[in-house]
């Protein structure tokens, strides 16, 4: 059995659902499921489909807000 994994670093989530985080590439993670969100395509508008809705790019880059720090001592 062979077993791949990979590691993302996120920087950004969404704001209306704090489940959806960004890596500065633009791969959206579910980190409640853990999956990758596919982007799509309706139309010409690029988006993702979050919460069971479609959300274009430029509505999602409104809602960004970088994941604060913790800084923890251990």
């Amino acid at each position: 059995m062979t077993t791949i994994s990979t590691t993302y670093d996120l920087k950004w989530h969404y704001k209306p659902s704090t489940n959806y985080k960004f890596t500065d590439k633009g791969i959206c993670i579910n980190t409640l499921r853990n999956k990758v969100v596919k982007r799509v395509l309706v139309g010409y508008t690029e988006g993702f489909c979050l919460n069971g809705k479609f959300k274009s790019l430029k509505v999602i880059r409104k809602d960004l807000e970088k994941i604060p720090v913790n800084n923890c001592p251990f």
